[in-house]
């Protein structure tokens, strides 16, 4: 019933917002030359995210903050692209899937564990701000509309497109390291720092199983990425566009690289700390305080500045790896 009523909430917040934005375009198209969206991808950016949000609410990914601001993000890069979409996608239902994997376990070592892994506004926009925002300069710049990668004649538009590829690859990536790769591995991880064995849960502390499921992660996003294309880019245009299969290789990239900048802004500038006492069972915490134990880290970021700062450098840095794969 909760989601019910937030649900509605949302539809009166989307659907007349939705208009006035496209009104506004119609209207600038007409005075000053503004591209018209066509009204297809209006709505489509308007009804798919407010089903995303819908399901986020009722499976318990979002709470009612946070599917208000995953509207915005969904809304920014449908209408962008739906290649986009399908990036946004992959990361929000995988990285949930990924979150809920083995919650009993990950009660244990996490202080601020969240049944269902239910993100609130804060964690939707660090996680997919920067995207929102790489999404807004492609519109202003490059138009919306799916294009092919091509790093040579349309390098812009194409730098644009792969940042806002690793700053989701970058997000999905870090969460399979962290929530599949914790649960997944055998031995104790070690601090990326100094290599040294740390306790599971121990921000910047990584594995080989984490490091893997990073990979896989970034990949999974690579895939939606290409697939998307082929359907909806024509044939002749695909055919006469550099390979686009390598943008597969890039994901994977995005996900590994931006795991691994977490990781090292992790150990560093985000505190760690085992608490004693009778009721903590050793958890990991990230404060520090009477009865916690200092592990790595200073006390400076949060898990969620964390995020953002590694979401941004990926999708800053993997447009130039993107260079020497395609």
């Amino acid at each position: 019933m909760k989601h019910r009523n937030g649900f509605l909430l949302l539809l009166l917040f989307s659907l007349p917002v939705s208009m006035i934005l496209w009104l506004t375009n119609a209207f600038l198209s007409t005075t000053i030359g503004v591209e018209v969206i066509e009204p297809s991808r209006w709505l489509g950016a308007t009804l798919v995210p407010l089903l995303v949000a819908w399901w986020g609410l009722a499976r318990r990914s979002l709470s009612f903050s946070g599917a208000v601001c995953g509207l915005v993000v969904g809304f920014m890069l449908t209408l962008s692209s739906y290649v986009y979409l399908v990036d946004l996608m992959v990361f929000f239902v995988t990285s949930s899937r990924a979150t809920k994997y083995k919650s009993s376990s990950k009660r244990k070592l996490e202080e601020n564990f969240k049944e269902g892994g239910e993100r609130n506004w804060v964690q939707v926009v660090c996680n997919g701000g920067v995207a929102s925002l790489l999404a807004w300069l492609f519109i202003v710049d490059c138009g919306c509309g799916e294009n092919p990668v091509d790093l040579v004649y349309k390098y812009r538009c194409s730098w644009l497109s792969i940042a806002i590829l690793g700053a989701l690859a970058c997000c999905n990536g870090d969460t399979w390291a962290s929530e599949l790769g914790a649960v997944m591995s055998s031995g104790e991880p070690v601090l990326i720092t100094s290599l040294q064995p740390v306790p599971r849960g121990t921000n910047g502390a990584v594995s080989t199983s984490g490091i893997v499921m990073s990979l896989l992660g970034g990949l999974v996003v690579g895939i939606g990425h290409y697939l998307t294309l082929l359907m909806f880019v024509s044939s002749p245009v695909m055919i006469s566009a550099p390979a686009q299969w390598p943008i597969i290789i890039v994901g994977a990239v995005g996900g590994l690289l931006g795991s691994l900048i977490d990781s090292v802004i992790g150990a560093t500038m985000q505190f760690s700390g085992m608490e004693l006492g009778m009721d903590s069972n050793g958890k990991i915490v990230e404060r520090p305080g009477d009865g916690v134990i200092p592990i790595s880290g200073s006390y400076i970021l949060d898990n969620h500045a964390v995020n953002l700062i590694s979401s941004l450098l990926t999708a800053l840095l993997l447009p130039r790896i993107a260079l020497a794969i395609m």
